[in-house]
């Protein structure tokens, strides 16, 4: 299943899309997705539902991001083996985690906003994992059966707040609108493998990160399945699980964003997200 949320922030409304790509509304059967609403259950009774019986939804309008709230916005550093070595980073020997605000979350196709005093502003493209499945102490074998499904996730980055201003990474990471999300919530039966799933993004344009998840140092299942040894995952929890090379910080002469700039980010059978760069006000 594909599914999505659509109309005004804050107003938006569950679907899914049918096969010929059109949105179907969920209203009568969940009221939005988040939480519980997206646990393997919860997806599960929704695959019972005849399609066909949905509303169609004519004009859908704005799709919001995938997920109306996360109980935890998880991140994974210095994940692909070239964005590493672009960064002049030593391969980590175990994931490195740490966190984006949940007030980040945003639209797909939602302006990002430039925080204030930002110098740095960067992009990521990243295959986002959504737990569907209370998870602690599980093995990598199980890990994959608590994954309710994949999205795209553009894991927006201020360089100076996240490198030059001391304490950790999260002050980077955490702006208003520095998580889009989206479109889709694609549920795990329809990703066979998510490590062999193309990614890019071009940035007006010009395509600057352009891999495949084969590239991850840290596999998808060896993630969820490390993450449960030090926290409790919980079902609608997102993971985003790293960037490949490309970024902004990477190259020579680094390049950041500025007010205008549009940025086009996909992933294999994920969909695509479009942003266009404004400035806070």
């Amino acid at each position: 299943m594909k599914l999505l949320r659509y109309g005004p922030a804050g107003q938006e409304k569950p679907g899914m899309l049918d096969g010929e790509g059109r949105v179907r509304d969920l209203s009568a059967h969940v009221s939005d997705f988040a939480g519980e609403s997206v646990s393997i259950e919860a997806l599960d009774k929704l695959r019972s539902v005849d399609v066909s019986s949905l509303p169609v939804v004519e004009n859908p309008g704005r799709i919001g991001a995938c997920l109306a709230t996360v109980p935890n916005f998880f991140c994974i550093g210095l994940n692909y083996a070239k964005h590493a070595a672009e960064t002049g980073a030593e391969p980590p020997k175990e994931p490195i985690i740490f966190n984006k605000a949940t007030s980040a979350l945003s639209g797909p196709f939602d302006p990002v906003v430039i925080p204030r005093g930002s110098v740095k502003s960067d992009w990521e493209v990243e295959l986002g994992v959504v737990i569907g499945k209370t998870a602690s102490y599980i093995s990598e074998e199980e890990a994959l059966s608590h994954v309710a499904g994949y999205c795209v996730v553009n894991d927006m980055s201020e360089r100076a707040f996240q490198i030059e201003r001391g304490g950790t990474w999260m002050k980077g990471k955490s702006a208003p609108t520095f998580g889009p999300t989206g479109p889709w919530l694609v549920t795990a039966d329809e990703i066979p493998d998510p490590q062999k799933l193309a990614v890019s993004l071009k940035l007006n344009g010009e395509t600057v990160q352009d891999s495949n998840t084969d590239d991850m140092i840290f596999g998808v299942a060896e993630i969820v399945a490390y993450m449960s040894n030090f926290m409790q995952l919980q079902p609608g929890d997102i993971i985003a699980t790293g960037t490949p090379s490309g970024v902004g910080m990477g190259m020579k002469p680094q390049r950041f964003l500025k007010p205008g700039d549009v940025m086009e980010v996909f992933i294999e059978g994920l969909g695509t997200q479009k942003q266009e760069t404004v400035a806070a006000e």
